[in-house]
């Protein structure tokens, strides 16, 4: 049996480690302060109240789309509380490193913090092996992540990501979705999960086509957030009075790019003018409530159809 590597807590896993280095930054956390660990855990699901009811932010609406340079992930900007909107300027796309993205869908609170130990997971195995994770790699340590969240998702803290991004060894973009337990699935051309996501879903379906390219598919994203945010109350659509556009993230082999807000504005504005909606003037509904109201006769009594 291999003794645990000098300089280490007792219990750090080292056997198959010959040089001393675990990558696995959770191991790593686990190892020197698993008590405080514990204590957290116990902390966060304190705030339930005796009906089991919890007030807390989710997420919406995330999706991933490839074109033939990588891929496109984007995400509405609206958490809500019950019936009620928490947040309307809330980031749901992460970058997970140099040439990976995250998108989170479900407890705002709990999905940031696997999202931001994911990030250091794998900040931390490039330091210790000296090169990154392969995209497949990346892809299976967030399910385990996710795996290790199911106590707190029976407790009603779900989180479902989104994960994507740019593969150096296949040279294309990947796409992988997750369920609550953890399973991991790999999708083909584009994805959307989250409350609006079958909404979503529909608009990548017929604007998606193989090969397209990067303008036309950060359009089609923006397309099905703004068809699901009129479907879903859930989702927040663009709103160009108060400057509010979805947050999209671009990557390719050279990295992770924020896409700007004045592209998404000009995408939207290209998505209304060929929809032909516009303001309607006073009086343009087609509404008939007034045809089909009760007529009134000239003494101001209902007109009736005998004496």
């Amino acid at each position: 049996m291999t003794e645990t590597p000098p300089g280490l807590p007792g219990g750090f896993p080292g056997p198959a480690y010959p040089l001393g280095s675990n990558p696995s930054f959770a191991d790593l956390v686990r190892a020197v302060g698993p008590g405080e660990r514990s204590g957290a855990g116990a902390g966060s699901g304190s705030g339930s109240s005796a009906s089991g009811q919890l007030a807390f932010p989710h997420g919406t609406t995330v999706l991933a789309i490839k074109f033939g340079g990588g891929i496109v992930m984007a995400g509405d900007r609206r958490a809500v509380e019950g019936f009620s909107i928490a947040d309307e300027r809330i980031e749901k796309i992460f970058p997970a490193d140099d040439y990976s993205t995250v998108a989170i869908a479900g407890a705002a609170g709990q999905a940031t913090e696997i999202v931001r130990l994911f990030q250091t997971e794998l900040e931390h195995y490039e330091k210790v092996e000296g090169d990154h994770l392969s995209l497949e790699g990346k892809a299976n340590r967030l399910g385990q992540m996710i795996r290790s969240n199911f106590p707190m998702a029976m407790q009603g803290l779900v989180v479902v990501p989104l994960f994507a991004g740019y593969d150096l060894r296949r040279r294309e973009g990947r796409i992988f979705r997750y369920d609550v337990t953890g399973g991991r699935w790999e999708e083909a051309d584009y994805h959307a999960t989250g409350s609006g996501g079958v909404h979503a879903r529909g608009t990548l379906k017929k604007r998606w086509r193989p090969g397209i390219d990067r303008g036309t598919a950060v359009r089609a994203a923006v397309e099905a957030l703004y068809d699901a945010s009129q479907e879903d109350v859930a989702t927040g659509g663009p709103n160009v009075l108060r400057g509010l556009y979805p947050s999209v993230k671009v990557v390719t082999d050279g990295g992770v790019e924020v896409v700007s807000d004045e592209e998404i504005r000009t995408a939207f504005e290209a998505i209304v003018g060929e929809s032909g909606e516009a303001a309607k003037p006073p009086g343009s509904s087609t509404a008939r409530e007034t045809q089909d109201a009760p007529e009134a006769s000239a003494d101001g009594g209902p007109v009736g159809d005998g004496e």
